[in-house]
């Protein structure tokens, strides 16, 4: 294990809070381990590593395999906010090994971190691959590819969105049906008409909840 791993993982354990650590566990229905580290606290820990890489401009991916290989949720929360540190210097070549971060130990909490870092990746190939995503047998890569494109307002590539939720239309899944709500009421803001027409056409193959969430704003 190199020493920065072992320095993090260190301060980590010196930072534990064990009755922070059981609410944690129990709100992510103890599917994780804790620390107990409250976000802030944590980010504080490895502020000052993130920064150093991403002024070298250099991913450390010994280093994010050996923090995503712990038990522990918030070396995991590290990974995440070490790639969007990073995000300028992830290219397409990359996506293999997001890809096997994404798919594992998955849950909401990384996977609405994964749905930016893929999304922000600027290459011709990404709507591609989330069109991939949009039909893997994986419902955390469907996730991802629906709401890859949160936050992109008037650049929102409108063909893709429509097809990604087709894709997925349909599933009785809570967390695929919610983030199809999410990407609806995201782009709401930016054009509620489109929005307003999308649900309008497929109203009957729109889960309740996806309805619900995408009209928010509308």
């Amino acid at each position: 294990m190199t020493n920065r791993f072992l320095n993090l993982k260190q301060t980590f354990e010196q930072s534990a809070n064990p009755e922070k650590a059981q609410k944690m566990s129990a709100y992510m229905r103890h599917q994780f381990t804790f620390y107990g580290i409250p976000t802030p606290e944590r980010r504080k820990i490895y502020h000052e590593l993130i920064a150093t890489d991403k002024k070298a401009k250099q991913i450390d991916w010994n280093l994010l395999d050996l923090a995503w290989a712990e038990s522990h949720r918030e070396l995991h929360y590290f990974v995440c906010d070490y790639l969007k540190g990073l995000q300028k210097v992830l290219t397409y070549e990359d996506v293999s090994k997001l890809i096997a971060y994404a798919s594992s130990k998955e849950w909401w909490d990384t996977i609405d971190h994964f749905d930016r870092i893929f999304g922000n990746i600027a290459d011709a190939r990404i709507p591609k691959l989330m069109i991939d995503f949009s039909l893997a047998d994986n419902f955390w890569l469907r996730r991802i590819a629906i709401d890859h494109q949160l936050g992109k307002k008037d650049k929102t590539d409108t063909t893709l969105l429509k097809q990604i939720i087709v894709n997925n239309l349909g599933s009785n899944e809570f967390f695929i049906n919610k983030a199809i709500g999410w990407a609806l009421r995201d782009y709401s803001k930016t054009n509620p008409n489109w929005v307003r027409q999308f649900i309008k056409d497929y109203q009957n193959q729109l889960a309740p909840l996806s309805i619900r969430e995408g009209s928010k704003h509308i």
